[in-house]
């Protein structure tokens, strides 16, 4: 049954990408796929993602790796919200984000989350929505506020200025190492809260260098 919500996948650094509602998306190291994914790991037209009436399904394109869905080989799959595509060795998460869209200053698209009847609040499942793509999407709203993790192994609290990480704290960091911790959180919920007084700076890095680093970390074992 289609899921309510705006689909998007994420691949960090890279920009997240907005699927259609109604077409063929290619995802490969070719210059002409809609998601290129430039590694030597993955196949020109590796993989495609069909679109039609909420559904979305996802089809290896005879690929040289193969296509894994959560880490299962497929030849063809529906994708449901927090799955995660392997393609070479591109980690997609694909997100079914509940809400509407706010269009900032630039006209760039970016998507808001659960918004409960009279209350400016976001929130969601982190199984659906991981943390690093919470970050991307506030990020690209340029939003200022509270991003809160609420999970058993890393709870903790980060710290937006137009987008940008400040400061976060869990129980036993602060600062890059804490965020570093909230963006590998991988089972919990989130809400972010607006217009929060933001604290001094301790952070000196962007969403972008910030995800790399927690990249880093998990793939080494580190977290």
């Amino acid at each position: 049954m289609p899921a309510d919500g705006t689909p998007m996948l994420f691949a960090p650094p890279q920009p997240p990408f907005q699927l259609p509602s109604e077409a063929t998306i290619v995802l490969g190291r070719s210059r002409e796929c809609q998601v290129r994914l430039p590694d030597a790991d993955t196949s020109r037209q590796h993989a495609k993602i069909v679109c039609e009436r909420g559904r979305f399904v996802l089809h290896d394109l005879g690929s040289t790796n193969g296509t894994f869905v959560n880490g299962e080989r497929i030849e063809q799959r529906e994708l449901r919200p927090g799955d995660r595509l392997q393609i070479g060795a591109n980690m997609v998460t694909f997100c079914q984000v509940s809400g509407g869209l706010d269009v900032p200053d630039d006209g760039a698209k970016t998507v808001v989350f659960e918004r409960p009847v009279g209350s400016d609040v976001f929130r969601g499942d982190l199984a659906e929505i991981p943390p690093f793509a919470v970050l991307q999407i506030l990020e690209m709203g340029r939003k200022t506020g509270l991003l809160l993790i609420d999970s058993d192994a890393t709870p903790g609290k980060l710290w937006l200025r137009r987008g940008d990480p400040v400061h976060a704290e869990t129980k036993d960091q602060v600062g890059f190492d804490a965020a570093v911790s909230l963006v590998n959180a991988s089972v919990g919920r989130f809400t972010f809260e607006p217009h929060t007084t933001v604290p001094d700076a301790t952070i000196d890095a962007s969403v972008t260098q910030l995800l790399l680093e927690a990249s880093r970390q998990l793939d080494e074992g580190l977290c």
